[in-house]
């Protein structure tokens, strides 16, 4: 699967809101899907880098061997998903950031499909 289908496949998962596909090393967005006026990508993509930064700085001065699966964020309205993409051995930067509208989504089922989206994905 490339960027676009995953991109597209994300927006099928109900309540989708916006998906984007980061490099947090870089900051920078590789495509996005949704979003709009309220809800821009690219700004947001680009914050939730320092949200990853962060995390993995905790869990190298707690001297963690461990890796994120992903990171939730939940609003009143809203789940922000961040699903970190490859294994502890891949070392990849990348993530999926998966908006939601929290009346209309399952995050359980929204965590499987983004899971299976991250083992197609060819980047």
């Amino acid at each position: 699967m490339n960027i676009e289908s995953a991109l597209k496949e994300s927006m099928s998962i109900s309540g989708a809101l916006g998906v984007a596909l980061v490099d947090y090393e870089s900051g920078m967005s590789l495509g996005t899907s949704g979003g709009g006026d309220w809800l821009n990508l690219e700004v947001a993509a680009a914050g939730n880098t320092d949200v990853i930064r962060s995390k993995l700085r905790v869990m190298s001065a707690l001297a963690l061997n461990d890796s994120i699966e992903d990171i939730l964020i939940t609003l009143h309205r809203q789940y922000h998903l961040i699903r970190l993409l490859g294994s502890v051995n891949s070392r990849s930067s990348l993530f999926l950031y998966l908006v939601l509208d929290r009346e209309q989504a399952n995050l359980a089922l929204a965590r499987h499909y983004l899971k299976r989206i991250e083992s197609d994905l060819q980047v």
